[in-house]
């Protein structure tokens, strides 16, 4: 058994998928304020949240995992920058909580979902994992704050971890089974996709006087299984007696908002309105991974890396889902 904490969401059901695919039972631990029900197909759902020390002591007694997966976070950009004291509460207390309820139970193998916003504004691109730590917004600042607790329960209390620093999470199952829903959505592809469907008038490009060839912002997209798939080659490390560690998750290119924009518009041969909006607070104007470490230490590969089978198969979740 395996604990995936925000297990019903869009990166954490896509995880639970291959984690039953190589052997392992999911157990979806979610309060379900973002994820959703259907989702939850490959384990059991126990419903409740990261805050609440009890419930999780009692679903930790009854499954006995031997490992957690932590995706339960909140993780608007945006929404940080407007309501700080709502991600350091359920972000930072939360992780905090199961933390100490997994201490508690024993459970000593822990893969975080951290992300690229910790870096801040690059000072070079690609990124390496040595790259300066300086997150320019509170979501980013409050997954720093969840890498620090991981490396002093490591040094305390000997429980061995792996955060992974996602880049842009996109795309969906290739098989249909699952996909990208949030509410509210604001994911470039999944917009950009609901603009080519005629659900959106436009699509906003939220600045185009970014320092880039088009002056939009540039970002390096990781398929969704890929990112998925990493996460159960980090359990097998951390199994096998691997140490604690943290590695980028990207496909080490990067494409503005505009190359997006154009390369949905030929996958679903739908012209895509758009209108330019002024920058958002806290977003840095290009953002590229070095994953070589990630390569070399877990033997991972991404397998879905080009960008028109990533807009694909959103495209195909987002004909079948979303707009039924």
């Amino acid at each position: 058994n395996v604990l995936v904490t925000g297990g019903a969401g869009y990166i954490g059901s896509h995880a639970c998928k291959v984690l039953s695919r190589n052997g392992f039972t999911p157990v979806c631990y979610d309060n379900l304020s973002r994820g959703h029900a259907w989702s939850v197909q490959w384990g059991p759902l126990e419903q409740g949240d990261i805050l609440d020390g009890t419930r999780l002591e009692e679903v930790l007694n009854r499954y006995r995992p031997c490992a957690a997966m932590h995706f339960a976070a909140l993780a608007y950009v945006g929404e940080s920058v407007a309501e700080p004291a709502l991600y350091y509460h359920n972000n930072v207390a939360g992780s905090l909580s199961l933390l100490r309820a997994l201490k508690s139970a024993g459970v000593r193998h822990f893969i975080f979902s951290s992300t690229c916003a910790t870096y801040g504004t690059p000072r070079q691109v690609p990124i390496t994992e040595s790259h300066p730590q300086d997150p320019i917004n509170p979501y980013g600042a409050s997954k720093l704050m969840i890498e620090r607790m991981l490396a002093d329960f490591s040094t305390a209390y000997g429980l061995r971890s792996v955060s992974l620093r996602y880049f842009n999470a996109a795309g969906a199952d290739p098989e249909g089974e699952i996909g990208e829903a949030h509410d509210p959505e604001t994911h470039l592809v999944p917009l950009t996709l609901g603009a080519a469907a005629g659900e959106l008038p436009c699509l906003d490009i939220y600045g185009d006087d970014y320092p880039t060839d088009d002056g939009t912002c540039i970002r390096d997209y990781i398929h969704v299984t890929d990112l998925a798939d990493a996460h159960v080659r980090a359990l097998d490390y951390l199994l096998a007696g691997g140490e604690t560690a943290a590695f980028n998750l990207g496909n080490e290119t990067g494409f503005s908002v505009r190359e997006i924009i154009q390369r949905a518009g030929a996958v679903t041969g739908r012209p895509i309105k758009t209108r330019i909006c002024p920058r958002r607070p806290g977003d840095p104007p290009c953002l590229i991974a070095d994953a070589t470490l990630i390569k070399e230490r877990l033997n991972w590969m991404p397998r879905h890396s080009d960008i028109d089978e990533i807009l694909s198969s959103a495209w195909n979740w987002h004909q079948q889902h979303r707009t039924a």
